[in-house]
C-alpha cells in the first residue's frame, strides 16, 4: 500500500512538472514574444517584468506564495506542496525557455489565441487535474469552487477579466482582447482535461416499462436507477420516472437500451456540472 502511494505521488509530481513546462513553452514561445499576456498572478507578474525589468521566474515564484499558504491553510498540506512544485516549476520553466526560438510572430493574431489558448489549457489542466496549481488564481479558484456552483475555469476567467483590464493600459486594448480570447480557448481546454471523457450527464426516463429499462440499465451498463412516483398531466395516469448518472460515452448505448424497451419513451438527458456523493461510481459489469 504504501509503495504504490509512493509510486502515484511521483506520478502526480511528473505530471505537474509536465504540465508546468507546457504552460511555459506558451508563455514564452507563444504569447509573451507577441505581448499577449497569461491572467492571474502569472498575468500581474509578466506585467511587473515588462514595466520594472524584473525576472519573470522571480516574479512568480514571489509574488505566488501567500496563495501557496492560503492553500496549505484552507485545502491541505498535499495541495500545497503539489502547488509550490507546480510554481517552482514554472517558474524555472520560464528562466530556461526564455531565448526558445519563437513559433508564430505578429501577423498571425489568430494562430497566436489558439495555439496559446491550448498550451495554456493543457498545462494548467494537468497540473489542476494531478493536485497541484500553477497560478494564485488557481489555487483561489478552486477554493471558490468548493463554494460557489462555477467550475475552476469559470471562476479563472472571470478573475482574470480584470487583469486583461490592466493589460489594456500597459499593452494596449488590441493584445488585450487577444489576451481574453486566449483564456477563453484554455478555460474550455482546462475543463476538457479536467473531466475528460466522464463528464457526467442527468437521464431522466418517462415510460410505461420503466422497471424493465431500469433493470436493463444496471445489468448491461452497471449504473444504478432511482424511481419516483409521477402523473401525467394529460392523462391522469400514474407512472413511474426513471433517474440515473452516466458519462457521456454511455450516452448512445443508454438511448439503445430505452429505445430497445420503449420506442415512445419519453426521455430526457442533460449535462451535470459536478457529481458527489451516493452510489455513482459505476459498478463492475462482466
Amino acid at each position: 500500500m504504501k509503495k504504490n502511494k509512493t509510486f502515484e505521488t511521483v506520478r502526480k509530481v511528473i505530471m505537474i512538472v509536465l504540465g508546468a513546462v507546457i504552460a511555459a513553452y506558451g508563455l514564452e514561445a507563444v504569447l509573451i514574444p507577441n505581448s499577449v499576456i497569461d491572467g492571474g498572478v502569472t498575468g500581474i507578474s509578466i506585467m511587473g517584468s515588462y514595466v520594472f525589468g524584473l525576472p519573470l521566474g522571480v516574479l512568480l515564484f514571489i509574488l505566488n506564495l501567500p496563495f501557496v499558504y492560503l492553500g496549505y491553510k484552507q485545502v491541505g498540506k498535499t495541495f500545497a506542496i503539489m502547488s509550490i512544485v507546480g510554481i517552482a516549476a514554472l517558474s524555472i520553466s520560464t528562466v530556461l525557455l526564455h531565448h526558445v526560438t519563437i513559433i508564430l510572430g505578429p501577423e498571425d493574431p489568430l494562430l497566436i489565441v489558439l495555439a496559446g489558448g491550448i498550451f495554456l489549457g493543457v498545462g494548467i489542466g494537468i497540473v489542476l487535474r494531478n493536485g497541484g496549481a500553477l497560478d494564485g488564481s488557481e489555487v483561489l479558484a478552486v477554493l471558490l469552487s468548493r463554494k460557489i456552483p462555477f467550475s475552476v475555469g469559470d471562476i479563472i476567467l472571470f478573475l482574470n477579466a480584470f487583469i486583461f483590464i490592466g493589460a489594456s493600459f500597459i499593452y494596449g486594448l488590441e493584445s488585450a482582447l487577444y489576451s481574453a480570447i486566449t483564456y477563453y480557448i484554455a478555460k474550455n481546454v482546462i475543463d476538457i482535461i479536467q473531466v475528460g471523457l466522464e463528464k457526467s450527464k442527468s437521464v431522466q426516463v418517462v415510460s410505461a416499462k420503466s422497471a424493465q429499462i431500469g433493470e436493463a440499465i444496471g445489468a448491461r451498463l452497471g449504473r444504478g436507477v432511482t424511481f419516483t412516483q409521477g402523473r401525467g398531466g394529460f392523462s391522469n395516469e400514474p407512472t413511474d420516472i426513471l433517474h440515473c448518472v452516466i458519462n457521456r460515452m454511455e450516452e448512445n448505448k443508454l438511448v439503445s437500451i430505452i429505445k430497445e424497451h420503449d420506442e415512445n419513451a419519453f426521455v430526457v438527458i442533460s449535462d451535470v456540472s459536478e457529481v458527489r456523493g451516493g452510489n455513482f461510481k459505476k459498478r463492475d459489469i462482466h
